[in-house]
C-alpha cells in the first residue's frame, strides 16, 4: 500500500495516511486516506478541522479517535514548529504525536527517497522466527537488521516481510507449508504451524 501512496501522494499525505494505516487494513487505509484530503488537501486544512468531521470520515478504521487526535495534532505541529513542512530526518518526525520509528521511517522512504527501514510487527517477527536477530521490540529488530542487511535491500525485505507476514507467517499458527523459505527458517518462538 504504501508504496503505491509514495507515488501518488505528498510528504504531508504520506505520512498522515502511514498513521492512520496502524492496525487497519490497506484497503480500508486507502479509501479513507483519499476521503480525508479530498475535504482536507493541505496540511493546514487538517490542522484547522473539527474533530468530530474528521472522525466522521475515518469512523472505518480502528482506534478513530486517537489517531484523529494525531493526525490534526501533527498537522498543527508541523505548521507551528516546522513551517507547514514535514520533517525529513527521523528525529524530528519522531517528535509528531502518533509518529514512531516505523511511520518515520515509512515517510523517509516514500515522500523524501532516503534510506531507512521500516520495522513493523511482521518484520519484527519474521527477522526472530529467521533467526537473523533476537529482540524484543521493533526498534531493536531495526537496529540489528541494519547492522546485517545491505542499505539497498532494507526497503524490499520491509515489502517482502509485511506482505509474508499477512499471508503465509502470521502471528499464530504460520502456514510454513506453504513457505517458500520454510527449509531456512528457524521456527523460533512456533509453537505450533499448519
Amino acid at each position: 500500500m504504501l508504496e503505491r501512496i509514495g507515488r501518488k501522494y505528498n510528504a504531508y499525505e504520506v505520512l498522515i495516511s502511514t498513521i492512520l494505516s496502524a492496525r487497519a487494513k490497506d484497503e480500508v487505509t486507502e479509501i479513507v486516506s483519499e476521503k480525508l484530503f479530498k475535504k482536507y488537501p493541505t496540511i493546514q486544512k487538517l490542522a484547522k478541522a473539527a474533530k468530530k468531521e474528521v472522525i466522521k470520515i475515518i469512523k472505518p478504521i480502528g482506534f478513530y479517535n486517537q489517531k484523529t487526535k494525531y493526525v490534526i495534532n501533527t498537522s498543527k505541529k508541523i505548521i507551528k514548529e516546522f513551517n507547514g513542512k514535514v520533517p525529513d530526518n527521523i528525529e524530528e518526525l519522531t517528535q509528531l504525536p502518533g509518529v514512531g520509528r516505523k511511520v518515520a521511517s515509512c515517510v523517509l522512504v516514500y515522500s523524501f527517497k532516503k534510506h531507512a527501514l521500516p520495522v513493523d510487527t511482521h518484520v519484527h517477527q519474521i527477522s526472530n522466527r529467521l533467526g537473523w536477530v533476537k529482540t524484543k521490540t521493533a526498534e531493536q529488530t531495526e537496529k540489528q537488521l541494519m547492522k546485517i542487511v545491505p542499505k539497498k535491500h532494507w526497503l524490499s525485505l520491509n515489502n517482502i516481510f509485511v506482505d509474508h507476514g499477512k499471508k503465509i507467517c502470521v502471528p499464530v499458527s504460520p502456514f510454513c507449508s506453504k513457505c517458500p523459505i520454510y527449509k531456512y527458517c528457524k521456527r523460533i518462538g512456533v509453537k505450533k504451524y499448519r
